[in-house]
């Protein structure tokens, strides 16, 4: 028997959602072996599979390692593989996949920071993103304003945005001084700049907005902002369970690869500015271009970004 179905195939390496991969299928654009596919066909190691004429290399469920990156992302950053503008994207920074490829869990706008995932399984990814998987997504937002008791009812009752009602799961108060205000919130969807659309609803403004955790993890104290860590086995295991997901052989960190992570852990890396590796390129290309200029010193080092909740609000 063959190993798995055509569309939950490439859902899994990352192309799009299984009901998209239907349609892709549907429209003549996948072949298996040469042959036209067809929705419901079943497919294992050893089948050329191409979508619009590009091989895509497939590999089994049991076999591919699972792999997690939690990213805390800087201001600046957009949440997209390429960018017609020109602007940094959040993928420039992670390391490089050899016949894989990372898909984002969820996103950020670019005026947003905190917790990224990234994950070389288009199906957790899937799971974790769709609405019907009711995953909690946690965020420290600053607000211009007070938020009433009447306003918080009303924003976890619901209210009524252009794309439908949303609410918050929870709100609670996080501190601040002055006319802004810390708040926590969670809600169990994703929708685009849902946290800053509930608050304007309300005739608030959000002047800053970090993810704090996604589901079953959460920003890890050690992160630096323009930093990444991989997840071991067991905090992958926790995400998977959370979607109903089977534990997968060989998943998690081995050798060299846990030991480098446990050495950022116990000495954690500098913070990266959106910029930085910006102006690296930059210099990289003036100094290509004149040779006999003076070296030029390096960026100025980006503050540390501590853990405690009060420095780490400043640096949000």
């Amino acid at each position: 028997m063959k190993d798995e179905k055509l569309q939950k195939a490439l859902a899994r390496m990352g192309l799009g959602s299984r009901r998209q991969m239907e349609e892709v299928i549907k429209s003549g654009r996948v072949t298996v072996n040469n042959g036209p596919a067809t929705i419901g066909d079943r497919v294992e190691p050893g089948d050329e599979i191409r979508v619009d004429g590009r091989q895509i290399k497939y590999t089994a469920e049991n076999e591919k390692r699972r792999r997690v990156l939690a990213y805390y992302k800087p201001e600046g950053e957009v949440c997209s593989a390429n960018d017609p503008e020109g602007r940094p994207t959040v993928f420039e920074r992670l390391p490089k996949l050899t016949h894989d490829r990372w898909v984002m869990v969820g996103r950020l706008d670019i005026n947003s920071t905190g917790l990224l995932l990234f994950t070389n399984d288009g199906e957790m990814a899937h799971r974790l993103m769709h609405p019907s998987g009711e995953v909690t997504r946690e965020y420290a937002v600053r607000v211009l304003g007070e938020v009433t008791s009447d306003i918080a009812r009303a924003l976890t009752a619901g209210v009524m945005l252009e794309d439908g009602t949303a609410k918050f799961e929870d709100i609670k108060e996080g501190g601040g001084e002055g006319v802004n205000k810390w708040y926590h919130v969670q809600l169990k969807e994703g929708r685009n700049r849902e946290v800053r659309r509930l608050f304007e609803s309300q005739g608030l403004k959000v002047s800053r907005l970090l993810r704090t955790r996604y589901g079953t993890i959460a920003l890890p104290k050690e992160l630096r902002t323009g930093r990444f860590l991989e997840l071991d086995r067991k905090d992958i295991n926790t995400l998977t369970d959370l979607v109903s997901l089977r534990p997968r052989y060989g998943t998690g960190l081995h050798g060299a690869a846990k030991e480098k992570q446990e050495r950022i852990r116990n000495k954690p890396l500098k913070a990266r500015r959106t910029t930085d590796s910006r102006s690296d390129s930059s210099r990289s290309s003036s100094d290509n271009r004149n040779s006999s200029a003076k070296p030029k010193s390096s960026a100025s080092p980006a503050s540390r970004g501590t853990r405690n909740t009060r420095d780490r609000n400043d640096k949000r």
